[in-house]
C-alpha cells in the first residue's frame, strides 16, 4: 500500500514555485515569434503562467497552501500548453508534457 499524501507543505510548494518558475524562465527564453500572432499568443500563455505563479506566492503568504498549490498547477498548465502547441520552442521533458527532440 502506498503512503497518503494529503498535505501541502512548505517543501512540497518551495518544490513547485522552483519548477514553474524554471519552466517560465525556459519558456520565455524560446518563445516562437516566427510571426506577430504566435509571439502575441506565447506571450499570452506567458502573461497567464506569470499571473498564476504570482497567485501562488500571494495565497501562500496568507496561509492558504491549497489555493497556492492550485495556481501553481494551473500555471504549470498553461506552460504545457503552450510547450505542447509549439509556442514555446521547448524539449525538455522533465519541465514540459513534450517528447524530447
Amino acid at each position: 500500500m502506498t503512503e497518503r499524501i494529503d498535505t501541502v507543505t512548505d517543501e512540497r510548494l518551495d518544490k513547485y514555485v522552483a519548477i514553474s518558475e524554471e519552466a517560465f524562465a525556459k519558456a520565455k527564453a524560446a518563445l516562437d515569434d516566427s510571426t506577430p500572432e504566435r509571439k502575441v499568443q506565447a506571450l499570452d500563455f506567458l502573461n497567464m503562467a506569470h499571473c498564476y505563479i504570482e497567485d501562488a506566492k500571494h495565497f501562500r503568504e496568507k496561509d492558504d497552501y491549497v489555493n497556492a498549490y492550485g495556481a501553481l498547477n494551473y500555471a504549470h498548465g498553461w506552460l504545457d500548453a503552450g510547450a505542447r502547441s509549439k509556442l514555446f520552442k521547448v524539449s525538455d521533458s522533465r519541465l514540459f508534457t513534450v517528447d524530447e527532440e
